[in-house]
């Protein structure tokens, strides 16, 4: 067994560790995973957040193992994204380095918004099995955020290497998300 070396869960500000501690196991089916992940990112913006939200689920049971939101700002750490955080506290919560399971239906990834280009890259690491996204990158781009250099087919390309890609679930919903963190004047960083 390795020594774990670090907790990512501590990243998590106070609110949202509590929140997580509460919905611990819980069950979410179809739509209600969509929804957390856009009440995560609405919750993160009223603490003085980003606007994304994500949360790792079992794939079958709907059972939550991670919430992840968006804390570049406040850990002043770039790679601090909602799905970056979600995988990394469902990898330690799991202790494993990969979410893959050949044998069974595995994890899913719900995200208020599609992946930008690190994220993209993170989730084929991640070893979940399936994506499903909220907001468009176009959503986050007319926000004003830098998504980055992905692939053009980015779905595509995930689902070629056997994750399964759903997007545009309640996007209206994870847009108005969007839009109330640019009405409030959230500060949008690494914008280009």
């Amino acid at each position: 067994m390795h020594e774990q070396l670090f907790d990512p869960a501590a990243i998590l500000p106070g609110w949202a560790r509590k929140f997580a501690e509460e919905k611990k196991g819980a069950v979410f089916n179809g739509d209600e995973r969509m929804k957390l992940a856009i009440d995560l990112s609405r919750m993160n913006i009223r603490q003085g957040g980003g606007p994304f939200g994500a949360a790792v689920f079992q794939s079958e049971s709907g059972k939550l193992v991670s919430i992840g939101v968006n804390l570049v700002v406040q850990s002043n750490c770039s790679h601090a994204h909602a799905e970056m955080v979600a995988i990394a506290i469902a990898q330690h919560a799991l202790s494993t380095y990969t979410l893959y399971r050949e044998a069974e239906t595995g994890y899913e990834l719900a995200t208020s918004c599609e992946p930008c280009a690190m994220c993209f890259g993170a989730i084929i690491w991640s070893g979940v099995k399936k994506v499903v996204c909220g907001a468009t990158t176009s959503d986050a781009v007319k926000a004003g955020f830098d998504e980055g250099p992905k692939p053009v087919l980015w779905a595509r390309e995930l689902e070629q290497r056997g994750i399964a890609v759903e997007t545009g679930l309640m996007r209206d919903e994870a847009q108005i998300v969007l839009e109330e963190y640019t009405r409030q004047g959230g500060f949008v960083y690494n914008a280009r």
